[in-house]
C-alpha cells in the first residue's frame, strides 16, 4: 500500500461524512471530498487544509458522467485511493408507501443505489492498484434488516447496500480491498431534516430523550474499520444507540 494515505468521502458536506472528513485529517490522512453543496465543501477544506491536503469536488453521484470526471481529475497526490467511504445518500417521505410521490422513490433510488454504483465503480480500479489495505466502507442502515412503517424503498435501498457489499466482498477477495457494510441506526444528523423536508419540530421530536448516535460516533467507527490489519475485515458492523431496540410485531386488528 502506498505511504501516502487518501480517503475519498461522499456526501461531506453534513454529518457523518463532514465528521468521517474531520477524523481521518486528525489522523494525517489526504482526503478528497465531494458532495452537492460546493460551499460546505470549501469551509471543510479552508478548515483542514492547514493539517492534511485536502481536494473537493462538487458532485451528485447520481450522475455517472459526473462521478468518471471527478474520478479522472483527481491530482496525482491523491492518487491512489486507499479508502472509499460511499457515504452519500438520504430518505425521503417517512409515510405510508400509498401516499408517496413516485419521484421520492425514484430519488432514493437514485443516489442510494446508483450513486453508491456509480463512485464504486469509477473508483474499483484505484483501490485494487492500492491492494492490501484498502477499503470500502458502504454506509448502510439498520433499515436494511429491519422493517418499519415509512421505510419503504428507502429500506429497501439499504438491504442493496448490504447485499451489495457482500457480493463486492466475494469478487474482490483476491484483490485485498475489504468492503464493509456499516448500517448505522437512529443518529442524530440532518437525515431526519432531510426526510421531511425541514420539518425542524419532527427532528426535535424524534430524537428527544433518545440519547441517539452522533456523526462522531459513526466516524470513529469508519476509522477503525478502515485502518484495521491488512488481514482483517469487518463484513457488517450494525450499531444502535443504547437505548434503541427492536420493538414487538405490529398486529393490526380490527374493531369487533
Amino acid at each position: 500500500m502506498s505511504a501516502n494515505k487518501v480517503v475519498f468521502i461522499t456526501g461531506a458536506t453534513s454529518g457523518f461524512g463532514r465528521a468521517t472528513a474531520r477524523r481521518f485529517a486528525a489522523a494525517g490522512w489526504s482526503l478528497v471530498l465531494t458532495g452537492r453543496r460546493l460551499e460546505r465543501l470549501q469551509a471543510l477544506q479552508q478548515e483542514l487544509q492547514d493539517l492534511v491536503p485536502v481536494h473537493v469536488a462538487a458532485l451528485d453521484v447520481r450522475d455517472a458522467d459526473a462521478v468518471a470526471a471527478v474520478v479522472a481529475a483527481l491530482p496525482a497526490s491523491m492518487r491512489p485511493i486507499t479508502v472509499l467511504v460511499n457515504n452519500a445518500g438520504l430518505a425521503l417521505a417517512p409515510v405510508p408507501a400509498q401516499e408517496v410521490e413516485l419521484a421520492d422513490w425514484h430519488t432514493m433510488i437514485d443516489t442510494n443505489v446508483k450513486g453508491l454504483v456509480n463512485v464504486t465503480h469509477a473508483l474499483l480500479p484505484q483501490l485494487i492498484d492500492t491492494g492490501a489495505g484498502a477499503s470500502i466502507v458502504n454506509i448502510g442502515s439498520v433499515a436494511g434488516s429491519w422493517p418499519y412503517p415509512g421505510s419503504h424503498v428507502y429500506g429497501a435501498t439499504k438491504a442493496f447496500v448490504k447485499q451489495f457489499s457482500y457480493n463486492l466482498r466475494c469478487d474482490l477477495v483476491a484483490t485485498g480491498v475489504r468492503v464493509t457494510d456499516l448500517a448505522p441506526g437512529m443518529a442524530e444528523t440532518e437525515f431526519t431534516l432531510v426526510r421531511t423536508r425541514g420539518d425542524q419540530a419532527a427532528s426535535e421530536q424524534l430524537y428527544r430523550g433518545a440519547n441517539a448516535l452522533q456523526a462522531e460516533d459513526i466516524a470513529e467507527q469508519i476509522f477503525y474499520i478502515a485502518t484495521l490489519p491488512p488481514h482483517m475485515c469487518i463484513n457488517r458492523l450494525e450499531v444502535m444507540p443504547t437505548q434503541q431496540a427492536w420493538s414487538p410485531f405490529l398486529v393490526h386488528r380490527k374493531a369487533g
